[in-house]
């Protein structure tokens, strides 16, 4: 069975370096203009602030295919979607259809004064010869047919950015979210200011007391430090 790959962004390790977006220009030579991959950042500035780095994430029921007048989208055996330059007429409604912005387009203007549009290819190539110079020139490397992933993922400094096969990429993740601690236990009150379990309030600090014992975020039978393994 052919894998399906996909992409999954953590946002509690993405720290909007924007290295994912340099790999994505560097590796494939993508033309001014059009950003394949990019990081965005929602509630900049304010509690709760998280980054996320978005591109085409290879749906499994893609809008843009759904929309394309000329059927230039197609899915690979690994379920990454691709489309043909060749048949693409600038239309821009994979554009208007997709929810990541994912579509891109080199020039301003309607139909064919946008351009071809182009996309992430999840390092994949096109409908050419695989590593073809025919096929880079369009589409950017074939990392896959080399037997690699996709640029930005492998080079995600804090691997923050998974891709891959969808089943593994999710292990992956869901492993993380297991040995993970979150909200106020994490760094909380509690965790910062509770007493050591014998220590007793000597009026002098305020209930804080100064036992002999680990404090409860040295105690790996607590909610921080005890989620079965490290937390990652």
């Amino acid at each position: 069975m052919a894998a399906r790959m996909k992409f999954i962004c953590d946002t509690e390790r993405c720290i909007d370096c924007n290295g994912c977006a340099t790999a994505c220009k560097n590796e494939n030579e993508v033309p001014w203009g059009v950003v394949r991959r990019r990081v965005i950042t929602v509630n900049d500035g304010v509690p709760g602030e998280h980054s996320i780095s978005v591109a085409c994430m290879h749906c499994t029921n893609a809008p843009c295919m759904a929309v394309c007048p000329v059927d230039c989208f197609y899915h690979t055996e690994d379920g990454v979607v691709l489309h043909d330059k060749d048949l693409c007429i600038g239309c821009g409604y994979c554009f208007y259809a997709c929810p990541f912005g994912a579509p891109q387009f080199p020039n301003m203007g309607a139909f064919n004064h946008r351009g071809k549009m182009d996309k992430c290819t999840f390092c994949n190539g096109g409908p050419e010869p695989d590593l073809s110079e025919a096929e880079f020139k369009k589409y950017g490397r074939n990392r896959l047919a080399e037997g690699k992933l996709p640029a930005c993922a492998e080079q995600c400094g804090t691997k923050a950015l998974l891709g891959g096969d969808a089943n593994i990429i999710a292990d992956i993740y869901k492993a993380r979210v297991d040995t993970r601690g979150y909200g106020p236990e994490l760094w909380g009150w509690d965790i910062a200011y509770k007493p050591r379990p014998e220590a007793k309030d000597n009026g002098y600090n305020n209930g804080m007391g100064i036992g002999n014992g680990p404090r409860i975020n040295q105690d790996r039978n607590q909610s921080q430090n005890a989620p079965r393994d490290l937390p990652t």
